[in-house]
């Protein structure tokens, strides 16, 4: 592992094509007038600016934290059509949730996205049985085209060869059917960089502190940079909230007397070291309506998650000592007790779901998307599910562009118009990028091992080639963050010139999988530390 003391030295050289400083963006921000300002770099704000920069508009992104700091960062990671929605007759969803599943992990991010056999596996005294779930994942395979293969029903013994820490005592059969996973927080930042290619201004780490009116409407926002505490504002024909689980607060400062439009459910997660490697996840029924999934993900191992009402403030959510005896004892159904020590858990996260207002179970609540105006015409928009990211875009954008006295212009490009699987940056089979990394490493530089090649092939795609370079540039880049992850230091560099990283964990639990590795120690932190302040010195 690269020393302390040289880690500095790594960031001297900035990487070319460097993002605009702080002061730049701010600079920029403060003196155009934007068409659109989307407040909340979240999965569903980046989304939309990614579009409406698609459809000619000048857009500005804003966010009080990092790009996807929050609910985006803290999903299941996965891109499926909803299983559980069948249940409910929700043929329509499932169809459409598979569409946009196969568009971004086939066309869009082929990169980024991955696809995952799923066993079902169904228990004596179980809330389904084996003929229902077989008929269920057929099903559920036939919405989406039989592109996963077609779902089916196998033996205990040939699912535990797949899943060796499966529980086999009363498991009757197991059914099969298949979705795709995804690291969440890379896909939304290259979303982010897709939006800025596209002409978008991004500023993360930025608080707004106030709206700007004008005769009584809403046209732009006062911000304070988190890094240094400037204040600056932005100007805007219209304003979009964007915030997520904090939607209702930016609403109250449009109007103090704002209902509340929103409720809130916390979903935990555990991720834990594997005892041995797993070949597909399970997905196993805790009740007619809950589902509690073990997934294969970065070398890991993660559970979850819980549905539970949430009231309190957005910014304190965390995983409880009951969330992990609950994830620990839901995932005991199927999993073996040597796979659920504690003492192999790396890391826990919990991440708010935004569903709709009003009465009945969090877990029986579908994931609506909540669009509301206020008497400013701020436009705020919460909920959805990861999966339909690209629709809820282009949703939003529709929404925007029929508005009274069509505030946008009435000669923007219609989303109808635009490419509807316009590809993310770095687009890429990543086994050839895997290939080409191993093939071409050691010139100039030191070689690079297999597991750092596959990690930044399926984290980057084609863009690990700038990182690559960065290597060569320089062999203390070439080293590992971590001997125990793949990471090198010339993704820290990487992250801090082309990504938009500002703090440790910025780099450590967004960028990097350092965090839930649980290799984040006090001297990697200060390492990346200081990586980041030569930038800002």
């Amino acid at each position: 592992m690269t020393t302390l003391q040289s880690v500095p030295a790594l960031g001297t050289h900035p990487a070319s094509g460097s993002l605009p400083s702080r002061a730049e963006t701010r600079e920029q921000l403060s003196k155009a007038t934007y068409d659109l300002l989307v407040i909340g770099g979240g999965i569903l704000g980046i989304s939309t600016a990614w579009h409406a920069a698609q459809s000619g508009l000048r857009v500005a992104l804003v966010d009080a934290g990092d790009f996807a700091g929050a609910t985006s960062s803290a999903s299941s990671k996965l891109l499926h059509g909803g299983l559980r929605y069948l249940q409910t007759g929700a043929v329509k969803l499932v169809a459409e949730n598979h569409f946009e599943r196969r568009a971004v992990s086939r066309q869009v991010a082929p990169h980024l996205a991955n696809p995952l056999t799923f066993y079902l596996p169904v228990y004596k005294g179980g809330p389904h049985g084996a003929a229902k779930l077989g008929a269920g994942v057929f099903a559920y395979s036939a919405l989406s085209a039989f592109g996963d293969g077609v779902g089916h029903v196998i033996s205990p013994a040939r699912a535990r060869r797949d899943v060796p820490e499966l529980r086999t005592e009363n498991l009757k059969a197991v059914a099969v059917y298949g979705d795709d996973q995804m690291n969440d927080a890379r896909m939304a930042l290259m979303t982010v960089r897709a939006a800025v290619d596209a002409g978008a201004a991004v500023l993360n780490h930025a608080r707004v502190t106030g709206l700007r009116f004008t005769r009584g409407r809403v046209t732009g926002a006062e911000l304070t940079d988190g890094t240094d505490g400037t204040e600056f504002g932005v100007n805007a024909r219209l304003v979009l909230n964007a915030t997520g689980p904090w939607v209702d607060h930016l609403r109250k400062l449009e109007d103090p007397g704002a209902a509340p439009s929103i409720r809130l459910s916390k979903g935990a997660h555990l991720v834990l070291k594997r005892t041995r490697p797993w070949k597909a996840a399970l997905a196993t029924p805790i009740d007619k309506y809950r589902i509690t999934f073990a997934l294969p993900w970065e070398d890991m191992l993660l559970l979850g998650t819980t549905d539970e009402e949430y009231e309190g403030d957005p910014a304190d959510v965390a995983v409880t000592e009951k969330d992990t005896a609950q994830i620990l004892d839901e995932a005991a159904f199927s999993v073996r007790d040597q796979q659920l020590s504690r003492d192999l858990i790396t890391y826990s996260f919990a991440g708010l779901r935004v569903l709709p207002g009003g009465p009945g179970d969090t877990s029986k609540a579908k994931r609506e998307t909540v669009v509301t105006e206020g008497r400013g015409g701020m436009l705020s928009v919460a909920g959805g599910k990861w999966t339909t990211f690209r629709h809820i875009g282009r949703t939003v954008m529709n929404k925007l562009a029929a508005l009274p006295g069509h505030p946008l212009g009435e000669d923007m490009e219609p989303m109808a118009r635009l490419p509807r699987k316009l590809p993310l940056p770095g687009i890429a089979n990543p086994n050839a990028v895997a290939h080409r990394l191993l093939v071409d490493g050691g010139t100039p530089g030191p070689r690079m091992a297999a597991d750092t090649a596959r990690h930044l092939a399926t984290h980057y795609g084609s863009l690990s080639f700038d990182i690559a370079r960065l290597a060569n540039e320089n062999p203390a880049l070439a080293e590992r963050v971590h001997p125990d992850a793949p990471e090198i230091w010339a993704q820290v560099a990487y992250a801090r010139d082309r990504e938009w990283a500002e703090t440790a964990d910025d780099v450590l639990r967004r960028r990097t999988t350092l965090t839930i590795r649980g290799l984040a120690t006090d001297e990697i932190r200060a390492g990346v530390e200081s990586v980041l302040k030569e930038r800002r010195g």
